[in-house]
């Protein structure tokens, strides 16, 4: 059975976003620095959008974690805002909307039914993990099935913004499984639920 993983950039006090939702590496909230772009090219070159892979010289990269992406509608229009119909073209990429009813892109598959069925079934098939990669609301509902959490943990404190989960109260309990410190003074943190 294949893994659901909730790979987010944070701020040290747990935000994902600004509260505008805009991008946030053009608003300062969560720019990567120089240190720490070779250490993430090499631990995860699939999460590098499909416009910059070819840039920095890893187009071909071999997907090392995840063939699958999945996100929500806000976190999607970030892209479609900037004229990206579809950042992760190298990934089987899911949009989960009620609103869109048509895909921007050919390689972008909307699912307006349940999120936890969906993932359930794409859990089912063959392949490498699932990576979430936001928004919140989405992360929320999809709670239940998230296996795994890697947070980039950035050394910002934004104050406001958008959280990691955007739901109810309902503590779960995870472990700690790896804390690495990346050059520039990011944090990857891994959990694995209990």
């Amino acid at each position: 059975m294949r893994k659901l993983t909730y790979l987010a950039a944070a701020t040290i006090d747990g935000f994902i976003a600004s509260p505008d939702r805009s991008d946030q590496s053009s608003n300062g909230l969560m720019t990567p620095t120089p240190e720490y772009l070779p250490h993430m090219l090499a631990a995860f070159p699939e999460i590098v959008p499909t416009h910059a892979r070819e840039a920095l010289g890893i187009a071909e990269a071999e997907h090392r974690h995840f063939d699958t992406v999945v996100e929500g509608r806000r976190s999607y229009e970030v892209g479609l805002r900037a004229g990206i119909t579809n950042a992760y073209a190298h990934l089987e990429h899911y949009v989960f909307s009620r609103t869109l009813t048509e895909s921007p892109d050919p390689g972008v598959q909307l699912v307006a039914t349940d999120p936890v069925e969906k993932i359930r079934e794409l859990k089912a098939r063959p392949g490498k993990k699932i990576w979430l990669v936001g928004g919140a609301k989405l992360a929320a509902a999809l709670r239940p099935e998230i296996d795994e959490l890697i947070i980039k943990l950035n050394p910002v404190v934004a104050g406001a913004g958008i959280a990691l989960f955007d739901g109810e109260f309902s503590p779960e309990q995870f472990d700690l499984t790896s804390a690495e410190r990346i050059p520039g003074g990011v944090v990857h943190l891994t959990y694995a639920k209990r």
